[in-house]
């Protein structure tokens, strides 16, 4: 099957730029911020061990299945299921996604907004001006929310409308190798604290008692919001790649970026957890549990900040919410990038009117979370923990049942000659018919009928 692409999309400029770009958008405020938590509250290394199964399992292989069809077709999610012309019907499961990134990116941008208003916090400490620095701490302030989610969406926007090669691969390129190096910087530097090693401690030690289930069903939900899986934003990305390129080489570049940034965020959150509460810091609840992930990033670490000398706490509170804000600003480029991409293909907008016209769509509801901070439960609850699942069974029942996976195997091989006598082929067509389906699929009705029961 022969698809037409359009050659003024744009393109990565080189395989470094992409599997940065690729990286970036799955390295988000899911590793730093939740990921570390769940951890810690789920067994340790036994949650560290299961979430990888998962990673593998199916968040991989899926990965694969979302860039193979992008290349294929040249195309955004909606333009990429059009194109088959299998039937009319199956745009629907590119829409979904599109659907799903716009709702997240409208609520992930407010607390994107978040993280980079304490970056001020941690100033205004420093200088003892307490009305502004409660000003910026307080999360439920409307009009600072606002104001924090407007800068952050602008921001995302201007980065966009400079297209693939000089926008968003350009800017990752900055900002992943700054991500990874203030990543080490910081856990050098709590390492020297006391109170780090028996984080590390609760960290990698394992507690088996704890698998069950329902941490399986926590590490698969992990996965997919790290990855950025179910959305069309790697359908979006790989519609950038080359024929050239390895798409099983690049996906798994990708996937060990993600892990081995979740693995820097675990040992530096948790053992910066145990600091805090050797300085006096509360980190558990009443019922011994440990504090909520915002509870822990936005009070408990700041408290622990603000316990040190003062102006290596300056230092390091600054450092710590700039990290934060990086990482979500990589993750909100990819999610804006989706729905520009399907303006662009679909009517033909130019890159600059879709970015202005999108990201503005975007901040009108935001700007409506900012004021009702009760949506980000609700909209995280349909659109991340329902449809990210659904979006992503969706793509590996088409691509192994209607497309098939024979045909989708020619389309990796134009990248990788060799792919069928490598592990890859032999187990993926495997994997992305049977496991990954399987998986996703419990994983999906599971999160239904804890709904109802």
């Amino acid at each position: 099957m022969e698809i037409n692409q359009s050659d003024n999309r744009g393109n990565w400029s080189s395989k470094v730029g992409f599997i940065l770009a690729a990286a970036g958008s799955a390295i988000g405020l899911g590793n730093i911020w939740a990921y570390p938590s769940k951890v810690a509250d789920n067994g340790g290394a036994a949650f560290i061990l299961i979430y990888i199964l998962c990673v593998f399992l199916v968040g991989f292989p899926i990965m694969v299945s979302e860039l193979t069809i992008g290349r294929k077709t040249g195309k955004n999610p909606v333009g990429a299921f059009k194109a088959f012309k299998f039937s009319p019907h199956f745009k629907w499961i590119g829409f979904w996604g599109i659907v799903c990134g716009f709702m997240i990116l409208a609520f992930y941008n407010v607390v994107a907004g978040w993280t980079f208003s304490y970056v001020f916090e941690e100033i205004f400490h420093y200088f003892g001006n307490e009305p502004l620095k409660n000003w910026f701490a307080d999360l439920g302030n409307g009009h600072k929310n606002a104001i924090f989610s407007a800068f952050f969406m602008l921001l995302t926007i201007a980065i966009i409308t400079g297209g693939v090669a000089e926008g968003i691969e350009k800017a990752t390129k900055i900002m992943m190798p700054m991500l990874f190096a203030i990543l080490i910087i910081m856990i050098g530097f709590v390492f020297t604290r006391e109170g780090a090693v028996e984080g590390l401690v609760y960290y990698l030690k394992p507690d088996f008692s704890k698998i069950t289930f329902d941490l399986f069903f926590k590490a698969m939900g992990q996965a997919f919001f790290s990855l950025s899986l179910g959305m069309g934003a790697l359908i979006t990305y790989g519609s950038y790649l080359n024929k050239k390129s390895n798409i099983p080489e690049a996906a798994f570049y990708v996937t060990m970026s993600d892990l081995a940034i979740a693995f820097l965020a675990g040992l530096l959150i948790i053992p910066a957890m145990f600091v805090a509460h050797h300085n006096g810091v509360n980190i558990f609840d009443q019922h011994g549990n440990l504090l909520s992930s915002t509870s822990l990033v936005f009070t408990a670490l700041p408290d622990l900040f603000h316990s040190m000398q003062p102006f290596i706490g300056l230092v390091s509170g600054v450092m710590f919410f700039l990290l934060l804000s990086m990482a979500a600003l990589t993750s909100t480029i990819s999610l804006l990038e989706v729905p520009v991409s399907y303006v662009i293909d679909e009517f033909k907008w130019k890159r600059k009117r879709a970015a202005i016209g999108i990201g503005l769509a975007v901040l009108s509801l935001s700007l409506v979370i900012s004021y009702d901070l009760s949506l980000i439960d609700l909209f995280a609850l349909l659109f991340n923990d329902i449809g990210l699942p659904l979006g992503g069974l969706l793509i590996s029942i088409f691509l192994a049942y209607v497309w098939k996976t024979n045909n989708a195997m020619a389309e990796i091989r134009s990248g990788y000659s060799e792919v069928d006598n490598s592990f890859f082929g032999k187990l993926w067509p495997f994997m992305v018919k049977y496991v990954s389906p399987l998986l996703i699929g419990i994983v999906f009705f599971q999160t239904i009928y804890s709904l109802f029961s």
